[in-house]
């Protein structure tokens, strides 16, 4: 047949191999994939070359962190990579040389033949650089690229519930997996209550749920619980470890702050469904709105939970860049997944961040009026309704003079800002900075004010304090022998106060506004070692309101007033502008080039027309061209319902992180959550626990993905430690659902605190706010309460995006020993002391903690623990005594009790199942 077709042609079988094999070798690079930069070259980077060859060093010149600089001349004059060219680019060569001493990586072990020749192949194929996944815009059409048709031997109708259980089951059967059954009622209801309100079911609910045949009744049930106000206790705890929300200042002194209106908002806007987007305006920038609220400048107090440093001799300087410093960290951290700490110093590593970068973006926050003191200043001044009326008089009084002055004041009168603090003073003459905070001058002694804009200035006004008579000051234009601006008399004072004089600007005959001052203070009737008087704050004010004798009056009042007090962020005018510097290899006192504010050049550049201030970062950071934000948010729901995220470095979305078990499935939730839902919390969380995969049973039936990273299995995992607590509580019927208000102290061990300088203590809060909800509780930076550290709380001095559950004895002695769970143990045996036989008291008491019913090797076990601990308490009935908090002597009560401390140390009381 070959002749008649090809009869010029004799073939033979070697031949054909011959020939097939020519082709086949001439033709294997196209059939060879193309090397993929992001999945094969990058982590190989990573690993052996990024340390020598990266952000922080770049040995002979090479960097491999961007496609520029890796195409760079280096210092041999010549480019390390000629794309295209890998015989004739020297970093393949040094990868292949013969001599120690040339080869890369230097006194390392070589590369792999493999990994040379995969660096080959990528040169030659034009050593093209990919963007990471993670700074490409999400894209999905709302099913799986690889979706096949259903096989299998169970009903894919109940597993398929909504669109997520089509991505995770792409990847279960990708992974030769099936999902698992729905988890029964009981258990299901357990865990979706836990989750989304942070307590259990009510033997009511628990009942209800059970007898109701409904086809919607689980849905039912997930709406009540997202509308419930416990919604918004249980999603605020979890937001207030990223926000590192606490009740101290931090560090040596740790003193208190009143800071829980900032923990109530929280609450507030999650209980609201605050559109996540709103929600992270309002926190960043609250105060740039335009007429911003009460609530929108507490909302800014989400960057004023920094710690502050009150000790003695400390530079406020330092730690006002201190605080600046994490709130760039923070920031990143919570809405970006990405880890930019080090870039202060040098740039990233492994990501495409440089470190002038890092400053342009402090730049964005490095104008706020917080400057470390020791009144933690900024303070929203909340005015009870008479002063509230007395302000609005003023600032409307204001406003029919000069709309621009009114608004000033009125910004005056609910911040006390823009105001001057005594480390703004120098050259101090006979006195300095008491305990680096307050002007402390001596008889006759000065100091010097720098660079003052008097500008439009009429008045002065300056908190101070005394108990001496006879004191007065006056202030001197450019020299301490200089022309006076003002003068006056210093009278006692009960506690600080403020007051005002009259500026004499008639003496600045030249015209220039902005001019040093000295400030000078007398007391002849005083010993030469006392201060005249102490200064916490002074500022130079316009004519409106002090210019009128009965509304300057009614001013001062309202300055002079106690209100509750909240530190939020207020921006800086004009006149008080910092300028922002790169700090050279991160030390605040070497300052490079200036910067101005700018985004990553990484990522989406600021919105058309945003400002170049918190309020345009804030709103680059929820724009619809960030690729960062939504699928942070949504990595974190996952990770707090399914025990770990889509993502499992929920910290690092950068190229040192985990890829995306499923990438396709996280896109999708990220565009559901910021376009279709419009950033809503509530309808974004309903979908996850709404889907089948969320309802699947937990146990673990297939070993072949032990952590179930498929998602073939429920959820199991450890409570939190507030919800460990809470739920004790809740169970035995002790649990207050009191909200919102200061943040109370319920029962810990004694002599845990250890206090400094202020004589603070821990004071049991009475009533029924000792049996609030974990998130209430008083929270100091330098000894948390106990209980929630045993069980891997934070202690929010920086921000924490994911908490590291551990599993330690010391666990078992809180659950076992702690009042908290003791009185919750009395309580329990007090519901069931009245059952008609032991067996029932304890099956009752088992039941009470986990809505399952107690198998009869589990009861065996607590019956035989119920009767040694009987037969003590009877024969020790003082024991029994301090069991039940010395109420009852109860010997079946106090035995009973002893049971409830064991259940709920088991697995089934600790984790959600």
């Amino acid at each position: 047949m070959n002749q008649l077709l090809f009869p010029k042609f004799k073939f033979s079988v070697v031949g054909v191999v011959v020939c097939l094999a020519g082709l086949v070798a001439g033709s294997c690079s196209y059939l060879q994939p193309k090397v993929s930069f992001n999945e094969e070259i990058k982590p190989l980077i990573n690993k052996r070359c990024i340390t020598c060859h990266g952000g922080v060093k770049r040995n002979g010149g090479f960097s491999l962190l961007f496609r520029k600089d890796a195409l760079d001349s280096t210092e041999s004059g010549k480019p390390a990579i000629i794309p295209g060219d890998a015989e004739h680019s020297e970093m393949f060569l040094r990868l292949t040389h013969s001599d120690p001493e040339e080869r890369m990586p230097y006194k390392e072990d070589p590369l792999t033949k493999q990994e040379i020749d995969l660096i080959k192949r990528w040169i030659d194929e034009g050593a093209e650089w990919e963007t990471h996944w993670a700074y490409l815009p999400p894209k999905s059409d709302g099913s799986p690229s690889n979706k096949k048709s259903f096989s299998g031997f169970f009903d894919f109708n109940d597993f398929i519930q909504n669109p997520i259980d089509d991505f995770t089951y792409a990847a279960m059967e990708a992974n030769d997996l099936e999902p698992s059954p729905e988890a029964e009622k009981n258990i299901l209801l357990r865990r979706v209550y836990l989750d989304l309100t942070g307590l259990p079911p009510s033997a009511d609910a628990m009942k209800r749920f059970l007898t109701d045949d409904r086809e919607n009744a689980y849905e039912l049930v997930v709406d009540s619980l997202l509308a419930s106000n416990s919604f918004g206790e249980r999603w605020a705890s979890w937001w207030l470890d990223m926000a590192r929300y606490a009740d101290t200042k931090g560090y040596e002194k740790d003193a208190s702050r009143t800071i829980w209106r900032y923990r109530d908002w929280v609450i507030q806007a999650f209980n609201q469904d605050m559109p996540f987007d709103q929600f992270t305006i309002e926190q960043l920038a609250g105060d740039l709105l335009p007429s911003p609220s009460n609530e929108q400048f507490i909302a800014t107090a989400f960057h004023r939970n920094t710690m502050n440093n009150d000790e003695g001799g400390t530079d406020d300087e330092e730690f006002r860049v201190a605080s600046l410093i994490d709130r760039v960290n923070t920031t990143f951290q919570v809405w970006q997944s990405t880890t930019i700490g080090c870039v202060q110093c040098h740039s990233h590593p492994y990501d495409p961040f440089r470190m002038e970068e890092y400053y342009k973006v402090m730049a964005f926050f490095n104008n706020t009026r917080d400057e470390d003191t020791e009144g933690d200043f900024p303070l929203l001044r909340e005015y009870d309704s008479v002063q509230s009326l007395q302000v609005n008089e003023i600032v409307n009084w204001c406003r029919s003079k000069n709309q621009k002055d009114g608004d000033e004041v009125s910004l005056f009168l609910r911040t006390l800002e823009p105001k001057i603090h005594p480390h703004r003073c120098d050259k101090f003459v006979n006195g300095s900075l008491m305990d680096n905070k307050w002007i402390g001058i001596r008889n006759g002694g000065s100091c010097r004010i720098l660079a003052v804009d008097l500008t439009s200035k009429s008045h002065l006004l300056f908190n101070y304090w005394t108990g001496h008579k006879g004191g007065s000051f006056r202030i001197t234009i450019d020299r301490p022998d200089g022309p006076i601006l003002t003068a006056g008399k210093l009278e006692p004072t009960e506690g600080q106060k403020a007051v005002t004089v009259p500026l004499d600007l008639s003496k600045l005959k030249d015209g220039v506004m902005v001019r040093d001052l000295y400030w000078h203070f007398f007391n002849t009737s005083i010993p030469a070692d006392r201060s005249v008087c102490g200064v916490e704050w002074f500022v130079f004010q316009k004519p409106l309101p002090l210019a009128d004798p009965v509304v300057s009056a009614k001013y001062l009042n309202l300055v002079n007033a106690k209100p509750l007090s909240t530190p939020v962020m207020v921006e800086n005018p004009t006149e008080f502008r910092r300028k922002t510097f790169v700090f050279e290899r991160g030390n605040r006192l070497v300052h490079g080039d200036e910067v101005k504010p700018e985004v990553p050049a990484a990522l989406n550049p600021l919105p058309k027309g945003a400002t170049a201030d918190r309020l345009g970062f804030a709103r680059w950071l929820v724009h619809p061209s960030n690729p960062l934000t939504a699928r942070t948010i949504v990595n974190r729901f996952w990770e707090q319902l399914f025990g770990q995220g889509l993502v499992t470095t929920i910290e690092d979305f950068g190229t040192q992180g985990e890829q995306p078990t499923h990438p396709e499935l996280l896109d999708y939730l990220a565009i559901k959550f910021s376009v279709d839902y419009k950033w809503s919390v509530k309808k974004i969380l309903k979908e996850m626990v709404m889907s089948g995969t969320y309802r699947q049973d937990s146990r673990r039936t297939d070993e072949r993905d032990p952590s179930n990273r498929w998602l073939a299995r429920g959820p199991r995992v450890r409570l939190t430690a507030e919800q460990i607590r809470d739920q004790a509580l809740e169970i035995s019927g002790l649990l207050s659902r009191k909200m919102y208000g200061k943040s109370v102290m319920p029962h810990q061990p004694d002599r845990v605190w250890q206090t400094v300088y202020s004589g603070e203590s821990w004071q049991t809060s009475a009533g029924e706010d000792s049996y609030r909800r974990g998130v209430y509780t008083f929270i100091k930076r330098t000894s948390p309460y106990p209980s929630i550290m045993m069980f891997d709380g934070s202690s929010r001095e920086v921000c924490l995006v994911q908490r590291v559950r551990t599993n330690t004895p010391l666990q078992a002695l809180v659950t076992l020993n702690d009042p908290v769970y003791m009185e919750a143990a009395v309580a329990m045996a007090k519901c069931v002391v009245n059952e008609k036989s032991p067996i029932k008291r304890i099956a009752g008491i088992y039941q009470m903690a986990t809505h399952k019913q107690v198998s009869m090797a589990t009861l065996e076990v607590l019956a035989d623990l119920y009767e040694e601990a009987l037969l003590n308490y009877q024969s020790d009935p003082e024991a029994a005594f301090k069991v039940l908090s010395c109420n009852s002597d109860s010997a079946p009560e106090a035995a009973l009790s002893v049971v409830a401390l064991a259940v709920m140390n088991l697995d089934e009381f600790l984790t959600k199942e």
